[in-house]
């Protein structure tokens, strides 16, 4: 396949006639469950474009939500996915392993937080992941309560629906969900009171716990280290640190969820790194594979062994496929410095926002880390979400070739997630094309 142009390129409506032709066929076949975002179909991805059936080339920034870092189509990725299939599609780990696994489980050892002794097992979603991992924390501790925080989001599982925070549209009539899971306070540095430090926050959250839960009973806390759905929200300095110490001194496992953060996305392989965060299990999915489903939990070998044979696996967990996206996508990074330039990104990115905040008042906050990075907008008041203000200025971005995506828990957030070999000149437009979004507001 021809590599795709790096050029956005608008030659039909947005979405254009084979899209709607599409979509109408999908109407009638698919659930409408199953929501859409933009209703443009893909015909090729590679770099920072989309092409859609029509011809169309858009800027991609939302990266499959924060999958394809490496491309859509990386030819490494391609050609080592394409020996594996050639060679075998699955086996069941659990019935007949293969060197693939291994291999994935052994890089992520190394390039995880921390110098101790790891263990892994491989799962298929982030969720699966997560969950997983409060099933081994279950066991090491011989504890049930969970920990989460307001405003995050784990996944769709019964399990990981209990632990999301946001109601629509994730959780609304899918109940019962699991019990003995508890919420504490985020540092939410936007709208917490003014002053309020990391250590502080910290601390209201396990003010919290220790009087609601109790400490020991906790057998683990869960915590993205930048908040992915629920709006890129960055703790405070401090925050973290101060959480996995506290969990340290009670037999709390500290469980990173970095399926969104994780790889290279936030100007570091993992974000916990940014304060030097070592957690116990740490989660991942997403940008792990460039595409395939494929997802992890890694841990301190005392914690990962404590389960019992057979306890932990699935039938396409760590498949062979998948595996061997890993190993490519992985290497892509390191040949390509990725890390380096997703906080490259964020330096042009946030540059950008918090110049076009200046400009508009409706921007209310511009944060993030690396190439996950978001601009909340508000009410004239000043806090106010504005939901129906963002919604209208992905639109305006859609119309214009832009891909964009909103979050956050009141709908107000537009996030940037560009594949991180996006060309530095795309992301400059792309940013033009959300300026203009922005500037032809009826209020601004």
């Amino acid at each position: 396949m021809p590599e795709l142009e790096q050029q956005r390129r608008i030659v039909t409506e947005i979405p254009g006639p084979v899209s709607q032709s599409l979509m109408a066929r999908r109407t009638a076949a698919v659930s409408l469950g199953v929501g859409t975002v933009l209703p443009v179909f893909v015909a090729q991805a590679d770099g920072g474009i989309l092409q859609d059936v029509d011809g169309n080339s858009l800027i991609d920034l939302a990266a499959g939500i924060a999958v394809t870092s490496v491309g859509g189509s990386n030819p490494e990725v391609a050609r080592r996915v394409a020996d594996q299939v050639e060679r075998f599609t699955h086996t069941c780990f659990m019935v007949a392993p293969y060197e693939g696994y291994v291999e994935v489980c052994e890089r992520l050892a190394e390039l995880t937080p921390g110098d101790h002794e790891k263990r892994s097992a491989l799962f298929s979603t982030g969720a699966e992941a997560v969950e997983n991992a409060v099933k081994i924390a279950r066991t090491h501790t011989g504890r049930d309560a969970v920990a989460v925080f307001d405003h995050a989001y784990h996944g769709r599982t019964n399990l990981t629906m209990a632990m999301t925070a946001k109601n629509l549209p994730y959780k609304q009539g899918f109940g019962p969900f699991a019990g003995e899971v508890h919420r504490a306070p985020m540092s939410y540095p936007f709208r917490d009171p003014a002053g309020m430090t990391g250590e502080q926050a910290a601390q209201r959250a396990i003010d919290q716990l220790e009087s609601q839960v109790g400490g020991d009973n906790l057998a683990c806390v869960v915590i993205e280290p930048i908040q992915g759905e629920g709006g890129f929200i960055a703790p405070a300095e401090g925050f973290l640190p101060a959480i996995a110490a506290w969990c340290r001194e009670r037999g709390i496992v500290f469980v990173a969820d970095e399926v969104q953060t994780g790889f290279c996305r936030t100007g570091s392989w993992f974000a916990c790194e940014h304060e030097g965060v070592v957690p116990d299990l740490i989660a991942t999915a997403k940008g792990i594979a460039a595409g395939l489903p494929l997802a992890a939990v890694t841990g301190r070998a005392e914690i990962m062994d404590s389960v019992h044979a057979g306890g932990l696996g699935g039938t396409y967990g760590g498949n062979p496929v998948a595996c061997a996206a890993a190993l490519a996508a992985m290497d892509v990074m390191h040949e390509q410095g990725l890390a380096a330039k997703a906080a490259r990104m964020g330096e042009l990115l946030l540059g950008r926002l918090t110049q076009l905040q200046q400009e508009h008042a409706i921007i209310g906050d511009v944060r993030g880390r690396g190439a996950m990075v978001a601009i909340e907008i508000i009410e004239p008041d000043g806090l106010t979400p504005a939901p129906a203000v963002a919604a209208e200025i992905s639109a305006a971005c859609h119309r214009e070739g832009v891909l964009t995506l909103s979050c956050g828990t009141y709908g107000n957030v537009l996030r940037f997630l560009p594949p991180l070999v996006m060309p530095e000149h795309l992301l400059d437009e792309a940013m033009d094309v959300v300026a203009k979004a922005v500037a032809n507001l009826p209020r601004t």
